[in-house]
C-alpha cells in the first residue's frame, strides 16, 4: 500500500508552499502543529502563542513572497512554526538550546528574520522604517507586522500606528487578538465583510469618492469622511485604528483559511497607506492540555506529547522569584501602605502571589514599563511603599522615566530586579547585564545584589524601610543555594557589606549571586597555598568603602566579580581605591564582569564558563595577577 509523503516534507522554503493548492492547507496546518508540539516537547519554550498562529503562518507566507516581502512578528515567541517554514525545520528540535536556533526571531539566523524581537511592541516601528526605506528606494515589496493583542497595550505600538497614519506609508499590520477579547463575535457577516471591505471594488470606489469631496467645500468633505469612516466602523469596528490612520478589515477567524486568504489577497493589492487587519486566534489551539491550561501553555519545560505532563525537577531551594513574593507578602501584612507594580508579568514576577493575598494593592500596567515606573513614583509621593518588580532587561525601556520621574525627584520606589545576570535558554535578550551600571550612576540611588535567597529577604526589607530616595535590589533566575532563611529579617545597614571568609593572600570581592564560586575558587586557591578572604558587597551604592580600603591594604590581589557589564560594581570599586590613593601600594586589583559581547543561549552554568565567571575562571585570574603559572604549580602539587 502506497502511503503519501506527509506535506510538510514537501517544503523546504514557503516557495514551495506557495505552490500548493490552497484545499492543501488544512491537512498542512494539522502537520505544522503537530511538529510543532514534537518539537517543543524536546526543548521547552514558547508553545501556546505559536499554536495559535498556525494557519495564520502559512496563510501570509502562501500569499505574501518572503522573504523579499518583509514578514515583521512581534516579540518572536509564536514564530516556531514560522522557522519550521522557512529552512529550518532540522534544527527545529536545537531550539533555546546551546549552539540551537534562538526562541525567538534573529537577523543572523535567516534571511526570513528581517526584525529580531524578544521584546514586545516593536514591530510597527521596524515595518515602518523598513516601509519608508522601500519607498526611497523606489522598491515594491510588502512590509507586514504581526502584533499581539497583548503587545497593544504598550505605548510604543501606538506611536507607531500615529505616525504611520500620519505618513501614509504603504505598511500592513496584523492584529492577533487572541486572549483581550476585544472583539465582536466572528462568523460568517463578519467574514464577508471583511472581505468586501479590503477588496479593490470597494477601496476603488472608496477613493473616487475621496476624490469627488476634495471638489466640495472643506465642511462637506469633512462630513463625507466620517459618514463613510462611522458607517463602516458600525458594522466592523476598528474606529481607534481609524483614527490613527489605519484603514480596518476585520474582526476575521484567524483559523479558517477561507476567511484568511481572501482578506490577506485583498490587502496584498492594495496600493493606499498603512492597513491593520484584524485576526481572532485562539492560544494554544488543536493541543488539548494547552487549550485547557489557564495560560495556555505559554511558556513550558519539557513534556510528555500524549499527557501534556511537563518535566519538573525537584527544587534543592526555593526560587529567587518565589523567595523575594513571599518576603514582600509578609512585610505587606504588617505594612498596609505597601503595594506592587508589576508590567503584564505577574506569573513571572511572583506577585500573582502578592496579587492573591492583596488584591487591592497589586497593580499591573500591561506591557508598558514606562508608565510603571512613573505610576510607581505617583504612589510614593503619596506615601505609600511602592515596589516595582520588573525584569532587568524590560526595565532598560523605562530608563528615562527611572531618572526623570524617580532618581532626580528622590522618590522611595523600590524596584525589584529579576533575572539579574545570565538567563540560559531565552538568550542575550533577556539577559540582565545592564543595571547595575545604569542604576549606580545615579544620585541618590541605593543599589543591592543579593548572595542567597536569605540575603534577597533581608534587601526586601532593607527596601521597605528606606523612605528617602529610590532603591533596588537584584537577583537571578532559578532557585536558590538552599541557606537557612532568618525568621524575622532586620534591614541592612546601608552601603555594609561583609566578610563571608578570612585569608591573608588574596581578596575575592564579590557582588551578587557569584559568591558561591568565589567560595569554590577560594578553596582551590586554599589547596594551592593561597588562603583567600571572601566578602559580599552587598552594595554597589553606596560602597562599602572602609572594607574595600582594609581587603586592599591586607591582601595582595583584589578581585571584584559581578554578573553584570562592565560600568558596574567594579569600575565604582577601581574609582574608589584610585580617588583614596590605594592603588599606590602595588594591589594588584582586576575586575571580572561579563565580557562584552552578548551570550548566546545555553544552560546557565555553561554560559558562565564561557563568560569566565565561574570558579576556574576566578583562580586562573588571581594566578594571571599574580604573574605565575597555573598549571605548573598545580602539578608540582600533583
Amino acid at each position: 500500500m502506497k502511503v503519501d509523503t506527509p506535506l510538510l516534507d514537501k517544503i523546504d522554503s514557503p516557495a514551495d508552499l506557495r505552490q500548493m493548492d490552497d484545499a492543501d492547507l488544512p491537512q498542512l496546518a494539522d502537520e505544522l502543529r503537530h511538529e510543532t508540539v514534537s518539537a517543543v516537547s524536546v526543548t521547552g519554550g514558547h508553545l501556546g502563542a505559536g499554536l495559535g498562529v498556525v494557519e495564520l503562518t502559512l496563510a501570509i507566507h502562501k500569499v505574501f513572497d518572503t522573504p523579499d516581502d518583509k514578514l515583521i512578528w512581534d516579540v518572536g515567541h509564536q514564530c516556531y512554526p514560522h522557522k519550521i517554514l522557512t529552512g529550518r525545520r532540522d534544527r527545529i528540535r536545537t531550539l533555546r538550546q546551546g549552539g540551537g536556533l534562538s526562541g525567538f526571531t534573529k537577523r543572523a539566523e535567516s534571511e526570513y528574520d528581517p526584525f529580531g524581537a524578544a521584546h514586545s511592541s516593536t514591530s510597527i516601528s521596524a515595518g515602518l522604517g523598513m516601509a519608508v526605506a522601500r519607498d526611497l528606494s523606489g522598491s515594491d515589496n510588502n512590509v507586514v507586522c504581526v502584533i499581539g493583542d497583548g503587545a497593544m497595550s504598550a505605548g510604543m505600538a501606538y506611536e507607531a500606528m500615529n505616525n504611520a497614519g500620519a505618513m501614509d506609508s504603504r505598511l500592513i499590520v496584523i492584529l492577533n487578538d487572541n486572549d483581550m477579547s476585544i472583539a465582536p463575535p466572528v462568523g460568517a457577516m463578519s467574514a464577508y465583510l471583511a472581505r468586501l471591505l479590503s477588496g479593490g471594488t470597494y477601496r476603488h470606489i472608496r477613493n473616487w469618492a475621496k476624490q469627488l469631496a476634495k471638489r466640495l467645500p472643506k465642511s462637506w468633505e469633512r462630513r463625507a469622511a466620517r459618514a463613510e469612516e462611522y458607517t463602516r466602523s458600525f458594522w466592523s469596528g476598528g474606529t481607534l485604528f481609524e483614527e490613527l490612520g489605519f484603514y480596518y478589515v476585520g474582526p476575521i477567524d484567524g483559523h479558517n483559511f477561507d476567511h484568511l486568504l481572501p482578506v490577506l489577497r485583498n490587502v496584498k493589492d492594495a496600493q493606499e497607506g498603512p492597513i491593520l487587519v484584524h485576526v481572532v486566534t485562539q492560544k494554544g489551539k488543536g493541543y488539548a492540555p494547552a487549550e485547557e491550561s489557564d495560560d495556555k501553555y505559554h511558556g513550558v519545560a519539557r513534556f510528555d506529547v500524549v499527557t501534556g505532563t511537563q518535566e519538573k525537577a525537584k527544587p534543592n531551594a526555593p526560587s529567587y522569584t518565589k523567595v523575594f513574593a513571599n518576603a514582600l507578602c509578609k512585610l505587606a501584612e504588617k505594612d498596609d501602605r505597601i503595594v506592587a507594580v508589576t508590567a503584564a508579568m505577574p506569573g513571572g514576577t511572583g506577585l500573582d502571589v502578592f496579587g492573591d493575598a492583596n488584591p487591592d494593592r497589586c497593580f499591573d500596567v500591561g506591557i508598558a514599563e514606562q508608565h510603571g515606573v512613573t505610576f510607581a513614583a505617583g504612589l510614593a509621593t503619596q506615601g505609600y511603599k511602592p515596589f516595582a518588580a520588573i525584569y532587568s532587561t524590560f526595565l532598560q525601556r523605562a530608563y528615562d522615566q527611572v531618572v526623570h520621574d524617580v532618581a532626580i525627584q528622590g522618590l522611595p520606589v523600590r524596584f525589584a530586579i529579576d533575572r539579574a545576570g545570565l538567563v540560559g535558554a531565552d538568550g542575550p535578550t533577556h539577559a540582565g547585564a545592564f543595571d547595575v551600571a545604569y542604576l549606580a550612576c545615579l544620585p541618590g540611588f541605593v543599589v543591592m545584589a543579593a548572595a542567597d535567597e536569605a540575603e534577597l529577604v533581608r534587601m526586601v526589607a532593607t527596601a521597605a524601610a528606606i523612605d528617602d530616595r529610590p532603591s533596588a535590589f537584584r537577583y537571578p533566575r532559578g532557585e536558590g543555594v538552599g541557606v537557612e532563611m532568618p525568621e524575622h529579617p532586620e534591614p541592612l545597614e546601608i552601603g555594609k557589606g561583609r566578610i563571608v571568609r578570612e585569608g591573608s593572600a588574596v581578596a575575592l570581592l564579590s557582588f551578587g549571586a557569584r559568591l558561591q564560586e568565589c567560595l569554590t575558587a577560594a578553596d582551590k586557591l586554599a589547596a594551592q597555598g593561597l588562603p583567600t578572604t571572601v566578602a559580599d558587597a552587598r552594595f554597589a551604592k553606596p560602597l562599602d568603602g572602609e572594607l574595600i580600603a582594609q581587603l586592599a591594604r591586607d591582601h595582595e590581589v583584589l578581585i571584584t566579580i559581578e554578573e553584570g557589564s562592565v560600568g558596574g560594581f567594579g569600575s565604582h570599586v577601581l574609582k574608589l581605591l584610585a580617588d583614596e590613593a590605594l592603588l599606590e601600594s602595588g594591589l594588584k586589583v582586576r575586575s571580572m564582569v561579563l565580557p562584552d559581547v552578548f551570550i548566546d543561549q545555553d544552560k546557565p552554568a555553561a554560559m558562565y564558563a564561557q563568560a569566565r565567571l565561574d570558579a576556574d575562571s576566578i583562580v586562573a585570574r588571581v594566578f594571571s595577577a599574580l604573574g605565575r603559572d597555573q598549571a605548573a604549580e598545580t602539578g608540582e602539587r600533583a
